[in-house]
Order: C-alpha cells, then structure tokens, then sequence
C-alpha cells in the first residue's frame, strides 16, 4: 500500500485521486504505525517549512518516516514543500529539515536584468533531465508541471538533481537519491504529464 502522508499542509484528496487514477492501492494517515509498514510514501505539501516541520513533530511522524525511508529503503515521492523537507533546511526558517538530502532550500534571488520576474513560480513550466530515472520515463512529449512555489532546493551531491527548470536561472526541480525522490511542481495539477510520472512511481 502506498501511505500518503497526511500532517495538514496539503489537499492530499487531489492527490490520493491522481494516484487511484492510474491504478494504485493508496491511502490516507498521519498514523506513524502506518507510515512505519508502508511498502511507498508520499510526502505533499504546502506553506511554510517550519511549519511543515512543526506538524510532522507534533504528530510524531518523523520517527517512522525515518525507519521507513532510511531503514527499510522504502521509495518515497516529495512533491512541493514535501520535497523541500528532504533537506537540511530552509532559509523560509530556523527548523532542521529531515536531512535526507544534503543541501538547503533557498529563496528565488534575480539580478537587475530579471527585474520583471516575480515570486512566486506560478503556472506551467518544463523540466530537463539531469539524468535517466524509472520515474521520469515515457513522459509524453514536450513534459511540463506546474509550479507554485517562492524557494527552491540547492543540492550540495551533483548527484542527487534529477530534473532542472528555468525560471530566471535554471534551479533543481526535481531530485533522486537512491530510495528518495522529489518534485518540485505538483504533479496532481499537472495532467498527463503528473499522471505518467504518478504511473511510474507507483511502477517502481
């Protein structure tokens, strides 16, 4: 059963219906017992980081996404906030993240020649591969997700970057470390294309 982690900083319904959608066995808890045996996670999320932290803490999630993730190796899929967690932390605030991912999350910074760019990231963009992954292939042709988001993840391993996007400077949209992904844009508001990469990762 694929958990989808429920601690109150995202509609997880929208996600837990793309995920049906394309024929996976998926539910809903913040139950940490739950989470502890789930055989896929999903981290959502949106907001602030220390607040996103404050909720996994309080309901005492972050023990048994550790034994899942970095005992069991269970594949999990970060999406938004969620992904941002993965990190050591935020410059959005002063929690420690779960330190899955060695690197920080950084808010967008333009130059003079940018100046009409805005925060946050609102709308469609397209990714580019940073390398070959089961998660990212057979998208359709052309991929783009949409984004909302002010900051965006700096990874300290050139390893670890899965998929890059351009807004302004090209920054990490998308991330992979061994049993850990991680997206950026929101693939439930993506379509066919959220739809294809939601396919593969329950195919993993």
């Amino acid at each position: 059963m694929i958990v989808i982690v429920d601690y109150g900083a995202c509609n997880v319904g929208s996600v837990l219906n793309m995920g049906r959608r394309v024929g996976g066995e998926l539910t809903i808890s913040n139950d940490p017992a739950v989470i502890a045996s789930a055989a896929k996670l999903i981290l959502p999320g949106v907001g602030s980081f220390d607040n996103g932290m404050r909720h996994l803490n309080e309901l005492g999630i972050v023990p048994a996404l550790n034994e899942a993730v970095r005992q069991r190796r269970v594949p999990i899929l970060g999406v938004c906030l969620g992904m941002q967690l993965f990190t050591n932390g935020s410059e959005e605030g002063q929690s420690p993240g779960l330190g899955w991912i060695a690197g920080r999350t950084v808010k967008f910074r333009f130059d003079a020649s940018q100046g009409s760019l805005k925060t946050p990231h609102m709308g469609w963009n397209g990714v580019e591969l940073a390398k070959a992954d089961p998660l990212v292939q057979n998208l359709p042709e052309d991929p783009r997700f949409y984004f909302v988001h002010s900051y965006h993840l700096v990874c300290d391993d050139p390893a670890d970057p899965l998929l890059w996007t351009t807004h302004g400077y090209r920054f990490i949209s998308g991330i992979r470390r061994n049993n850990i992904w991680g997206t950026q844009f929101h693939p439930e508001k993506s379509h066919k294309f959220g739809l294809a990469l939601m396919r593969n990762f329950i195919a993993l």
